[in-house]
């Protein structure tokens, strides 16, 4: 990370000059698509020149963390200050799943993330045994469903849903299993990411999940007397990688107002993540890049790129843990644009209180203006919000959706530069623009953060689930053996 180092520095040193006065308009205008287009041309190379992918832990992500750096700091130097915030999290990749059905047919699966590996090269082959279906209660759940199977060193069949795939499998384990065989609870094959958690690392038995149809088949030949043996072959890798998020503020503006923009850096394992969420990385480039030819800032802009976010939020929630009551009560608003590119898109503007609406408020009526059906929609759980949330900070942002029918690509490898909707795309990011630049100007109406949310520890809470991770961390040493083989629901 020298060539990061060096020009940082000279990013820090430089004196910052600007031109004419900032305002909404100019930030808007200057918000072109071709510009946009170009950042996501670089994402989507350095994911096709480093294996497919931007994820957290491999030369993709560092490489486009170079990628930003060169921007935010070598052309934009001037008139930012940017520093690399480091940190460490558990890197897991399933390098192999197989499945071989009771013929030696292989049969379609998919890993889990934190999957253990089983033993190589053969796996773990076992008698198929059956957890009877409680679609009420969710399948496999609770101890009851359990107790009266014997799965003692075999692999139980069991239905996804209702409660976490660990739950699951912890209880399998409890009761002896060697493995589980989940198979989903909708036709067709499995797609996307599902996970078991890190800090799941270590204590559970291997998994697989399989369509649907597969497990109906086995379970009707298992109902007809029929004894089944399946293989399952699971090769992972569990090990502590470094990560960074980056963080760059203009020189101009009140220290003790800040406006913040994020967007995370990384994409998943399976593909280049352009749409998700090279949208945001890209939006917030142009902005940045918007935002140097202006003066007048009465209250500084803050861009953050945050890092590992397919990986459980870890640091957007890291920067978050890090902040003292002061630092926090100095971040006013929160914008948060993850996936503001897809191809089918909807127009969801985060807002769950009149806080929110604020900031919401300017992102609906650009929209809207543009004939667009924006619509206000509640947070969910699963963006960098959260740790802002957490903190009583107000908050908002664009998401134009993931899956099908919006985004059939999410989180799969055709996530590339032909799986964008460039009108929406466009904007999208202009409307990004234009609101940064309001803020930028005035924060009239914004209120002050709220320091009791509705945890009143959230702030404790996000630290102790980082004492989690680290312990984590501490088992995955202990067990990892460098691949040798030794949604949550």
């Amino acid at each position: 990370m020298k060539f990061v180092k060096t020009l940082l520095y000279a990013g820090l040193v430089a004196t910052a000059s600007a031109h004419e006065p900032l305002t909404p308009d100019k930030a808007e205008a200057d918000i072109k698509t071709d510009q946009l287009r170009n950042v996501l041309w670089n994402l989507n190379k350095i994911a096709n020149d480093n294996g497919g992918n931007r994820a957290f832990g491999t030369p993709g992500y560092n490489a486009s963390l170079d990628f930003v750096l060169e921007r935010a700091v070598k052309r934009f130097g001037k008139h930012m200050d940017t520093y690399v915030q480091p940190f460490d999290h558990l890197f897991h990749q399933v390098r192999k799943i197989e499945v071989k059905g009771p013929g030696g047919e292989n049969v379609y699966v998919i890993s889990l993330l934190y999957n253990p590996a089983t033993p190589l090269p053969g796996g773990i082959t076992a008698e198929l045994v059956t957890i009877p279906v409680d679609d009420a209660r969710g399948t496999g759940c609770f101890e009851d469903q359990w107790a009266k199977i014997d799965v003692k060193g075999k692999i139980p069949l069991v239905k996804r849903g209702t409660c976490a795939f660990a739950d699951k499998v912890k209880l399998a384990k409890t009761h002896g299993a060697v493995a589980v065989m989940f198979y989903n609870d909708a036709p067709g094959k499995a797609y996307g990411s599902a996970t078991l958690s890190a800090v799941n690392v270590g204590k559970l038995v291997p998994s697989g999940l399989i369509p649907l149809e597969d497990g109906q088949a086995w379970i009707k030949r298992l109902a007809a007397g029929e004894k089944l043996s399946v293989t399952l072959i699971v090769d992972s890798l569990a090990e502590t990688r470094p990560s960074w998020n980056i963080i760059s503020e203009t020189k101009e503006g009140d220290p003790n107002n800040v406006v913040m923009l994020g967007a995370h850096l990384d994409s998943v394992l399976a593909g280049p993540g352009v749409n998700d969420d090279g949208s945001g990385t890209a939006a917030l480039l142009e902005i940045m890049g918007s935002f140097k030819k202006y003066k007048g800032f009465k209250n500084k802009v803050r861009f953050a790129w945050w890092g590992a976010e397919e990986s459980g939020l870890i640091g957007s929630l890291y920067y978050g843990s890090k902040l003292t009551e002061a630092e926090a009560d100095k971040i006013r608003f929160y914008f948060n644009y993850d996936m503001i590119g897809s191809i089918n898109p909807f127009y969801a503007v985060y807002a769950d209180s009149d806080a929110h609406k604020v900031g919401a408020n300017p992102l609906m009526e650009y929209l809207k203006g543009k004939g667009k059906p924006a619509d206000v929609r509640k947070f969910g759980t699963s963006s960098d919000y959260v740790a802002f949330l957490k903190l009583g900070i107000p908050s908002s942002g664009i998401f134009t959706g993931a899956g099908a029918p919006t985004d059939p690509c999410y989180h799969l490898a055709c996530d590339t530069i032909d799986n964008i909707n460039w009108d929406a795309f466009t904007v999208n990011a202009k409307a990004a623009a234009r609101a940064a630049a309001q803020f930028a100007l005035s924060l009239d109406g914004v209120p002050p953060r709220v320091k009791t949310s509705i945890n009143p520890r959230s702030k404790q809470g996000i630290r102790r689930t980082f004492d989690t991770w680290a312990d984590t961390l501490k088992v995955v040493e202990k067990t990892h053996n460098c691949g040798s083989g030794e949604s949550t629901i």
